[in-house]
């Protein structure tokens, strides 16, 4: 193996091989710290993420899922996966990881929080962005789980990608398992994950999108900023309506229905109250992307159809998944950490041949 350098940006040491240059950190967060760096031997920059210290099987898998479903979502709408880098640590479980990917020059929490003024067209692109990348995740049955703002990268001329799949699932492989774990963060998470549904589908991210979606038509606004998830729940029946019988039907949750049933009955808030905005279409939209019920919630494909993205929906441009994941570690419950730990060095072999050594 190749030797290392170390750098220490706020706190953090990275270990790298020459031709990449630390620069800045430009994030951190409980999964890890991410630097703009150059890569010396190209010319260019990119981001590095050193991802967070592998305590248990748990955090083991999350690594093995997010290299894998970045390594094969290969997609102009997905931050790309161009290198991953191994530390080895003779005292811990397993070294340091470090993902190497594309640069982008900002993220869409960054430009809302800036209060810079986005028009109509910018956020139609935005949206159809979001969607032509969430169609391609969707076919390769794999829900992202966690969309929010500070998880769409962009650049200066608009292009957008969307990043983070720590949290991401195969949909196909764990349909029977309860999937009600942490996920998303509170404010773009679905009612039907609150509400204790043992099962979802892909729709809760379109719920996320509504979120995002809404929160860059308020200029920022969260749209259910709930303190708890108590208070996360209040807000979206106060703003989206009792849900109705079919609605009701599908939770599963005795307790759920009868706290429903105890805030009363409530109306759905206009769209003109719950995101004034001049473009009904985009109202429409988000209507339907908030849909309380998962079962009629607008698919990803139904919305790239919606009229609001009439000027930009092209059936052509807009690719699928093809081939298939390989998650079959997903429902192996006689894996050891060891086990997971071969196949995240198996994984990355494919971008450096001498880790092939360390299995």
């Amino acid at each position: 193996m190749e030797d290392h350098q170390k750098y220490e940006i706020f706190g953090y040491v990275f270990e790298l091989p020459p031709k990449y240059e630390p620069i800045k950190m430009i994030g951190k967060g409980t999964y890890g710290a991410v630097v703009s760096a150059t890569n010396k031997e190209e010319d260019k920059g990119v981001a590095i993420k050193k991802l967070s210290k592998i305590e248990d099987i748990i955090d083991a898998k999350r690594v093995l899922r997010e290299i894998i479903i970045m390594k094969n979502l290969k997609h102009e709408n997905i931050l790309g996966l161009l290198d991953v880098v191994y530390v080895s640590k003779e005292d811990e479980i397993l070294g340091d990881i470090y993902l190497v990917t594309e640069l982008m020059e900002t993220d869409l929490n960054r430009v809302l929080r800036s209060k810079q003024e986005l028009t109509d067209e910018h956020i139609a692109y935005f949206t159809y962005q979001i969607l032509r990348a969430f169609k391609f995740i969707h076919s390769a049955k794999v829900i992202h789980r966690d969309l929010k703002p500070s998880n769409i990268l962009l650049t200066e001329s608009c292009d957008l990608k969307l990043c983070d799949f720590g949290l991401s699932r195969n949909l196909s492989i764990q349909k029977q398992e309860d999937l009600t774990e942490y996920v998303v963060t509170r404010f773009y998470r679905a009612p039907e994950i609150m509400l204790s549904s043992h099962s979802y589908s892909n729709s809760v991210d379109t719920w996320s999108i509504g979120c995002t979606l809404g929160e860059i038509i308020n200029n920022g606004k969260v749209l259910f900023p709930g303190e708890n998830y108590i208070e996360q729940v209040n807000l979206i029946i106060d703003k989206r309506g009792t849900p109705d019988e079919e609605t009701m039907k599908s939770i599963s949750n005795e307790n759920a229905k009868k706290y429903i049933e105890s805030l009363g009955t409530k109306d759905k808030l206009p769209m003109d109250e719950l995101v004034p905005f001049n473009n009904s279409d985009a109202q429409d939209l988000i209507d339907k992307l908030l849909d309380l019920n998962p079962s009629t919630r607008i698919t990803v494909d139904e919305a790239l159809k919606h009229p609001y993205l009439a000027n930009l929906h092209d059936p052509d441009d807009e690719p699928v998944f093809e081939g298939d994941i390989d998650f079959s570690f997903e429902g192996n419950a006689d894996l050891t950490l060891e086990d997971v730990k071969k196949l995240i060095l198996s994984e990355i072999s494919s971008y450096n041949s001498a880790y092939y050594d360390l299995l």
